[in-house]
């Protein structure tokens, strides 16, 4: 197969940085919770719910960290089995659950979030604020041009 005369540029250099960055940050944040026997996903579960005192459907669980309702119920099977979060049925809905932390997981989140802060306030050592911030902006546009181009290539927003 010929190809095009298209070469890798810049952008497919960052775009390759990115990936490769998401897999070296997931798999620190990965070893990084082990030592509360808990796993990436668990955790962003429990900070949502941290951060929602009055709780969260497992729909807007599913929305705010992008997965199906499917593995959601997994994350909260799996979380409700050790204490750590409750699920109870909506008022009005039995078909939806509201997931709240219990006091286990407040106390666990406690613990665990001013290390997990620490470790990411390491992460920018020798970078600075000002630096984070604006790379927070443009992962969020990069991220915005990626869900527009998976619907543009016949996929589904998230």
């Amino acid at each position: 197969m010929k190809h095009s005369g298209v070469r890798p540029g810049a952008c497919y250099a960052a775009f390759v940085e990115v990936l490769r960055s998401s897999e070296s940050l997931w798999n620190a944040s990965r070893i990084f919770l082990a030592r509360w026997d808990l796993s990436p996903s668990q955790f962003n579960l429990m900070k949502l719910l941290y951060d929602s005192p009055d709780g969260l459907t497992q729909s807007e669980v599913g929305r705010q960290l992008i997965m199906h309702r499917s593995n959601v119920t997994g994350l909260t099977d799996r979380l409700e089995a050790r204490r750590i979060v409750t699920r109870e049925d909506q008022a009005g809905d039995r078909r939806v659950y509201r997931l709240t932390l219990t006091q286990e997981g407040n106390e666990l989140m406690r613990s665990v979030l001013p290390r997990y802060y620490y470790v990411a306030e390491e992460l920018w050592s020798g970078m600075g604020k000002t630096k984070a911030r604006q790379l927070a902006v443009e992962m969020s546009a990069l991220a915005a041009n990626a869900e527009r181009l998976a619907v543009e290539e016949g996929g589904v927003a998230r």
